[in-house]
Formats: C-alpha cells, sequence, structure tokens
C-alpha cells in the first residue's frame, strides 16, 4: 500500500516563497519523517498561481474569503492592485494537485491569505489577524480535504493515521 500524500505549503519545507522571499520552515520531527516516506508534496498556491518572489504583501479585503471566491470581493496589495486571479487560479492548482495524488489532508502556512487555516489579516494592512481562511484552504476544505496549519502537526499525525485505518 502506498503512503498517504500530504499537501503541504513550499514554504514550510524552507522553499523561498513567501512574499517577502523568505521561508516559514518548520523544524519538526514528525515532517521529518513524512518527508522520509515521500509523503509531502509541496505547493505554494501564490506561485503556482502566477506570483513572483518576492511580491508586495497582499490581503483579502475585509477578511471574506467567500465573497472573493464568488468574485465579489477582492485580494488587494498595499498598493491597491487586484491580485484575487492569481490567489484563485494558485487555489485551483493545489486542488487539483490534491486530485492527482488522492490527497485528502495537508498542512498549510497559519496567517496567510491563501493558505490561513483559523486566522489571516484583517484586510487592513493593520498587522492584526482576525478569525478566517484563505482562499486555499477554503477551497480544499470545500473539497474534502481536511486543513492543519504548521501549529497542528501533532493533531494532522493523528488523523493520518485515522486515514490509513480507514476510520475516516
Amino acid at each position: 500500500m502506498e503512503n498517504e500524500k500530504i499537501l503541504i505549503s513550499a514554504c514550510l519545507l524552507g522553499e523561498h516563497v513567501r512574499y517577502d522571499g523568505g521561508t516559514s520552515t518548520v523544524s519538526n520531527p514528525i515532517l521529518n519523517r513524512w518527508d522520509a516516506e515521500g509523503r509531502l508534496v509541496p505547493i505554494c498556491p501564490e506561485m503556482a498561481g502566477g506570483l513572483s518572489t518576492p511580491r508586495p504583501p497582499a490581503e483579502i479585503m475585509g477578511a471574506d474569503t467567500e465573497s472573493v471566491m464568488r468574485g465579489i470581493n477582492e485580494v488587494r496589495t498595499k498598493q491597491g492592485d487586484n491580485v484575487s486571479s492569481y490567489f484563485l487560479d494558485g487555489a485551483q492548482q493545489a486542488l487539483t494537485l490534491a486530485v492527482e495524488h488522492d490527497i485528502q489532508m495537508a498542512i498549510l502556512k497559519e496567517g496567510s491569505p491563501s493558505c490561513g487555516s483559523s486566522q489571516i489579516n484583517d484586510g487592513h494592512f493593520s498587522g492584526r489577524k482576525t478569525a478566517g481562511q484563505g482562499i486555499t484552504t477554503a477551497l480544499l476544505r470545500q473539497n474534502g480535504i481536511r486543513v492543519f496549519s504548521e501549529k497542528q502537526i501533532s493533531k494532522a499525525a493523528k488523523y493520518l493515521e485515522k486515514l490509513e485505518k480507514g476510520e475516516d
């Protein structure tokens, strides 16, 4: 039996894909084991959607992800440029990758307008976080993929055990 694959934000694995050209590397023995087992499938949805690194910071206006997905609201840079299409395209690329690899769970970067799973910036470039989810997280969840943040790796490991036992 092939190991369950896990979609993961590329920045968490040390890839320089963040908006500022940096990483958000996570050092965790569970991630190290999954990597050695060939389970991890990295993606940066923003780069997959066509944005470069570095790039201007962007936020979901009003932190209203659902309205962006319906084409009513926008993801904008601090300079006011509408970058919604890049975020939507990147989310679709992530979903396509998940489907191709029969992925049922993801570990994505908390706080990101693409990948946040419980918190994102408030949409006013104030530095304040608010409850919400990123565009990619929302699309994955709409398609039955369980999303965890890098702060929930132990919880993700328990979920993976259930998946592999056929309990979920």
